[in-house]
């Protein structure tokens, strides 16, 4: 097996990277401290070509490989969470839908702003009372003449307090559950959809997190994406790949603690030495660096198969799972070595550690993931 990146891949990776460190890491803080979405990075990552990574060179993105698209999100990652929350919104969740199951028509009016940063976009799934078990959705969609008329809410969509373009899953034959979901392209400005207030988070502070109501909105038929009545394929298979994207920020959040766990080591002092000499601090850190490449290796193995057009769907769970949970692990022994320092936010581990939490529970929680693989599992 060959694990070198490609010279196109590691390209991507380099220009991230000093992207990231450039553009992000003075910025970091000061987003999570003010709750501020960067707006002016997210243009500039569209500058890039990033906002556009998953759309085709045709619709005005880049149309770069699954793998490329992960270490981009993987080196954001290391430097801003955040941002990096962001850039999978677009991507993963709203681009890649509309790639996958928009009709030309469809493609040709939303994916070149979207990918270009003019416009940004949303994956409204979850609700007040459906999380994980997402086909016990109660939002409608009712046929009438030229339109759908949308009523229900959605909970927790992030990108929400700025985005144009909502991609909302709605029931349309409530009676056969998740087999009479359906997917429709919502525009902001549409008469009876408004969008709640921004919720406050444990961490990711420099996202946006809104709740949407939807009172008699009146969507245009030409808006439904995909086939009428199969929007929960579109929903699980947007999923089976996003959740590449999170396994790749969990990886990047993890290099990142371990970073800074490494440096810290060799500057701090006690009892006359560098902690870095101790053995325990050695083990720590030793774990830590095996459990990262374990979880790089995991999710590059899952875009690897994506790409090759291979069954990816157990891989991308496994990814997520064992990345989700070594992140905040790795983020804890990292906020360990810095002993009281790293309780305090003037140290960039207390923030890795509270922005670890959410890969454990976005795009499926850890449980979730589990039942995926354990489904995969028995199938063979």
């Amino acid at each position: 097996m060959d694990f070198t990146l490609t010279p196109e891949q590691e390209l991507f990776r380099k220009s991230a990277r000093e992207f990231a460190l450039k553009e992000l890491e003075p910025i970091a803080t000061e987003l999570d401290r003010e709750h501020r979405v960067p707006f002016e990075t997210l243009k500039k990552l569209a500058e890039l070509g990033y906002l556009g990574m998953t759309v085709p060179e045709e619709y005005g993105g880049i149309g770069a490989d699954m793998l490329s698209y992960i270490v981009v999100m993987e080196e954001l990652s290391r430097s801003c969470a955040s941002t990096s929350t962001a850039f999978s919104v677009q991507n993963s969740l709203c681009n890649t839908p509309l790639v996958e199951f928009g009709n030309e028509a469809q493609k040709r009016k939303y994916l070149p702003d979207l990918a270009t940063g003019k416009r940004f976009g949303a994956f409204a799934l979850t609700e007040p009372e459906s999380g994980s078990d997402a086909a016990g959705m109660k939002t409608t969609a009712v046929a009438k003449g030229d339109y759908f008329i949308l009523n229900g809410s959605k909970r927790f969509i992030t990108s929400a307090g700025f985005a144009d373009i909502f991609l909302v899953f709605a029931l349309t034959d409530p009676a056969a559950g998740n087999r009479g979901v359906s997917c429709f392209i919502v525009e902001r400005n549409t008469p009876g959809f408004t969008v709640g207030k921004e919720e406050d988070k444990l961490g990711i502070h420099g996202t946006s997190t809104c709740e949407l109501f939807f009172e008699d909105c009146r969507v245009p038929r030409e808006n439904l994406l995909g086939e009428l009545n199969r929007g929960f394929k579109v929903a699980m298979i947007t999923l089976d790949s996003g959740r590449i994207a999170i396994a790749a920020q969990a990886v990047g959040i993890a290099q990142a603690a371990l970073d800074e766990a490494v440096k810290y080591s060799k500057e701090r002092k006690a009892f006359g030495r560098l902690i870095s000499e101790f053995q325990a601090i050695q083990f720590m850190l030793a774990d830590m660096k095996a459990k990262v490449e374990a979880a790089r290796l995991l999710t590059y193995k899952a875009a690897w198969k994506k790409d090759h057009k291979l069954d990816y769907i157990m891989d991308s769970s496994i990814a997520k799972l064992f990345a989700a949970e070594i992140a905040s692990e790795v983020a804890d022994k990292a906020l360990q070595i810095h002993g009281g320092y790293g309780y305090i936010r003037d140290y960039k581990v207390e923030r890795l550690y509270r922005d670890a939490r959410i890969t454990r529970i976005y795009e499926g929680t850890s449980e979730i993931q589990k039942l995926i693989i354990a489904r995969e599992l028995l199938k063979e």
